[in-house]
């Protein structure tokens, strides 16, 4: 199963594939206010500003974590 989760600010949506995902923990420990495992939802896009988020998601070695801009 291939599960896909998005989650918007309304300027980025980031877009996460766990099944790719192979757990660097580059996201929570690069961005724990944005990306926190322990919470749930795990992703909240509210928490930082989209340049920082998008600067975090560029960092995933798996692309399990991509992002497109909000037109």
């Amino acid at each position: 199963m291939n599960t896909v989760k998005q989650y918007t600010n309304g300027e980025v949506t980031v877009i996460w594939r766990p099944d790719r995902c192979c757990h660097s923990g580059n996201c929570w420990q690069g961005l724990p206010r944005v990306f926190n495992p322990k919470r749930h939802p795990w992703i909240n896009l509210t928490a930082a500003a989209t340049p920082d988020i998008i600067k975090q998601v560029e960092c995933c070695p798996s692309s399990a974590l991509t992002y497109h801009v909000v037109l």
